[in-house]
């Protein structure tokens, strides 16, 4: 058994598929010596049709981000055309009768390698552009080597070191049961898909795809971040039970999809949906939620080709809004940077990378391009037949939230100019500094909403990496610091009449919910798969009770003790969910 971080609820046994760095279908094959000489006719188209990529997008970069930071693709070019980075492939193409992909696997690996071992920062920030083109390299080897390959049919669990969004945007719909990860933690893009399907998922397990081969037998339990492999037949027996009992629950809490989302003493309470994609808000709406709360756009960039422009932007947001539950939508503008990064606005190395420049920090450094996503969006929103808001992420200052509507209203002014529509949007921030939780008083005259992004508020509040295995057992959202911030800002947001909605993992989680009711809270958005589990939740709940929990919540001095309290108050009040509770 490993031990791991248990980012998704749930439990799956299934045989492995193992995604071994950055390649879908790594292969092992030794070719042929009359298939060498295909084989480097393979790799050279591969090649040139990288090259044009990296072209293109360089030019189209150019236009619209500028000059400096499309320059980073012509440094791409040449790490393609790089005299020893091409040597290594043809040797062990040549010489040591490798496929391409194989060739490419091992030419990865011997620069990560070489990379690691130097002391030169800026060499080692290298490896990042590398990394970059062998990914659009491998892309088009996988083309042209093997147009038909996929991923094995039927429920398969994936083994991986992280998933990329390229990765995760060509998983589609296929059958997979459970996700296991050595990287990664509650935020990462393995953990995001995991919780928008409702599929087990343990993040943070280092090592285990040097333990496990594809077809092995493996259990995810992602309740208590374990994985076992090659379980024997009493504990496979035991986990598939509990399998068993996860999908009738899950079957049976899905038939409240059309029942009101009320407290037991008929108080409403709206249940919205955390999505990436159109996918996404089609699952919302089978779900019952009532509204997407998040629709995260950085997936749009991190998945595209090269970058979308004002009019794909503007295609992709209608998409959304027409297939969000009631066609209501807030749309986080992007939230780039710490582990979601894309070219051409750099990598950026630093030290601490979720406390620098990134989210809207970065959006304030190219105007042009942060602009052209408020105008897009705010296009979407003049067709829309339902309401649309715009939300801006990491907001640390007032002056920061002044700034982004006088961007808003310089764009509403260009559009009407231009003889364009411009919808009328709600304008709101995302809460996750500690400093903009300290000052929500004042920063609410000059928001129309606010939305708690709990997973970074309460990692910056407790000042441990939620990912990080050595210190994420203080990243607890039921730490009594946690509980008191989150009362006064809900407390004050409600005072003073601005709508307040929680949008992190803890609204998807039956302890946090309760206390959360408790404090007066009535909007939570959530992964879709969650929706019916607090639906269910919510209405075994009255707000009595609720306050009740919550006072007696607030008077103890430990996480521990509280969490075994609410562990406690979960099994009273809803019993048959104890599957799908977690801290």
């Amino acid at each position: 058994m490993r031990k791991g971080i248990g980012v998704s609820p749930g439990v799956a046994v299934g045989s492995a598929y193992c995604i071994h760095e950055i390649f879908l279908n790594p292969e092992t094959r030794e070719l042929e010596p009359s298939e060498v000489l295909a084989e480097l006719g393979r790799y050279e188209l591969a090649r040139d049709q990288t090259a044009a990529d990296l072209r293109a997008l360089k030019a189209k970069v150019s236009s619209q981000v500028g000059e400096a930071e499309a320059s980073i693709f012509g440094v791409h070019e040449s790490i393609l055309y790089d005299p020893a980075f091409e040597s290594k492939l043809r040797q062990w193409i040549v010489d040591r009768h490798q496929t391409a992909q194989s060739a490419l696997h091992h030419l990865l690996s011997d620069y990560t390698s070489l990379f690691a071992r130097t002391k030169d920062d800026y060499l080692r920030e290298r490896l990042s552009d590398v990394r970059d083109v062998v990914l659009r390299l491998s892309g088009h080897l996988s083309q042209v080597l093997d147009p038909n390959s996929s991923l094995p049919t039927g429920p398969i669990i994936l083994v991986a070191d992280e998933l990329l969004p390229s990765q995760v945007a060509t998983l589609g719909e296929r059958q997979i049961a459970g996700i296991v990860t050595q990287a990664g933690g509650s935020t990462s893009h393995a953990a995001i898909l995991a919780r928008s399907r409702g599929i087990p998922a343990v993040s943070g397990v280092r090592g285990i795809l040097k333990q496990v081969t594809n077809g092995d037998l493996i259990v995810v339990d992602g309740r208590e971040g374990h994985v076992v492999i090659l379980p024997d037949a009493e504990t496979e027996t035991a986990y598939r039970k509990l399998q068993r009992e996860f999908f009738d629950l899950k079957g049976a809490l899905a038939e409240n999809r059309d029942l009101p989302a009320v407290s037991a003493d008929g108080l409403p309470v709206e249940l919205l949906a955390n999505i990436n994609s159109v996918a996404d808000a089609k699952a919302a709406k089978a779900m019952g939620a009532s509204g997407v709360g998040l629709f995260r756009t950085e997936y749009l960039f991190l998945t595209h080709p090269n970058v979308p422009d004002e009019e794909e932007q503007l295609a992709a947001y209608r998409e959304v809004i027409a297939e969000s539950p009631n066609h209501r939508v807030t749309i986080r503008t992007l939230d780039l940077g710490g582990d979601k990064t894309i070219p051409y606005l750099g990598h950026n190395r630093e030290a601490n990378p979720f406390m620098g420049w990134r989210s809207i920090r970065l959006s304030f450094e190219h105007p042009e391009f942060f602009g052209t996503q408020i105008r897009a969006v705010l296009r979407a929103a003049a067709g829309s037949a339902g309401p649309v808001r715009l939300m801006f992420p990491m907001i640390t200052t007032l002056e920061e939230m002044r700034r982004v509507r006088s961007m808003v209203r310089r764009a509403q002014t260009r559009l009407h100019q231009e003889g364009l529509r411009a919808g009328k949007v709600a304008i709101g921030l995302m809460l996750e500094v500690p400093a903009a939780a300290i000052s929500i008083d004042n920063l609410l005259e000059e928001v129309d909403f606010v939305s708690i992004g709990s997973n970074d508020l309460v990692q910056y509040l407790m000042a441990a990496d939620r990912d990080n295995p050595r210190v994420n057992h203080l990243c607890q959202p039921l730490a009594p610091p946690v509980l008191r911030v989150l009362s006064r800002v809900i407390a004050t947001c409600n005072e003073m009449q601005k709508p307040v909605t929680l949008c992190g993992e803890m609204a998807g989680s039956p302890r946090p919910v309760v206390l959360l009711f408790g404090m007066g809270l009535r909007s939570f958005s959530m992964s879709p798969a969650f929706i019916p589990t607090i639906k269910d939740l919510l209405r075994q709940l009255t707000v009595a009770k609720a306050e009740e929990v919550l006072r007696r919540a607030m008077e103890f001095k430990t996480t521990q003790q509280v969490d075994r309290y609410m562990a406690q108050q979960i099994a009273e009040i809803a019993p048959k969910l104890k599957l799908l509770d977690t801290a």
